[in-house]
């Protein structure tokens, strides 16, 4: 029988555990062998912010520290080792080439995949996994999510499984902005984590608003 792999990919700028409770839902939800949470590499998308994402190895290690003793989470170093932008679909036709038989399920947020049909090769993306939106009740329009998927069904043919989540707010920027303001950042992120970014003093330095929810 063939394995079912998840991926949740972001920036994990820092990881928290907000990442963490929703890799665990859709790893139990959906009946998966492993959750493989992915730091992206050059996070092209975030350029715009005045002060630049942290460097791919200090996100790599965060998130490493972050999935230590969960025996259902691995850490993959794939995007971050690659030259130039991070994109989905190279990253995905490489885990089948590696890989045929395995089943890959790419988790993304509600606010996600309606910019879905946006990224690069889109087609390539829905034709080698399997969509799993994350998505709580009380915070997204259900109708556009709807709409969403139904698009994205019609023009590439997407396998999409809606996930729902719990009410758990938190968010890597609001991390940030603890760390600068020197506030604990205890029951919102692992121990390790938070260590890790005192140690190497990550996170002090002012930078513009950014209304991405990571």
């Amino acid at each position: 029988m063939s394995e079912k792999i998840g991926i949740l990919g972001g920036t994990f700028d820092p990881p928290h555990y907000g990442h963490l409770i929703m890799a665990q839902d859709a790893l139990e939800a959906f009946g998966l062998d492993s959750v493989c949470l992915m730091p992206s590499g050059h996070s092209y998308f975030k350029d715009a912010r005045k002060v630049k994402v942290s460097s791919a190895q200090d996100r790599l290690r965060m998130t490493q520290l972050a999935a230590e003793g969960n025996p259902g989470f691995t850490v993959s170093d794939m995007e971050v080792l690659r030259p130039g932008n991070s994109y989905t679909c190279e990253t995905l036709a490489a885990l089948k080439e590696a890989s045929p038989e395995t089943e890959y399920y790419y988790i993304v947020g509600a606010d996600t995949i309606a910019a879905m049909h946006t990224w690069y090769h889109p087609e390539e993306i829905f034709d080698k996994c399997t969509v799993i939106v994350a998505a709580r009740g009380d915070e997204v329009d259900e109708g556009g999510v709807q709409k969403a998927v139904r698009g994205l069904e019609k023009a590439f043919h997407a396998r999409i499984l809606r996930l729902p989540v719990r009410n758990i707010e938190i968010s890597s920027t609001d991390l940030r902005e603890r760390v600068r303001e020197g506030k604990s950042l205890r029951y919102l992120a692992p121990p390790a984590v938070e260590a890790y970014i005192r140690e190497k003093r990550l996170y002090l330095e002012e930078e513009t608003p950014d209304t991405s929810r990571e």
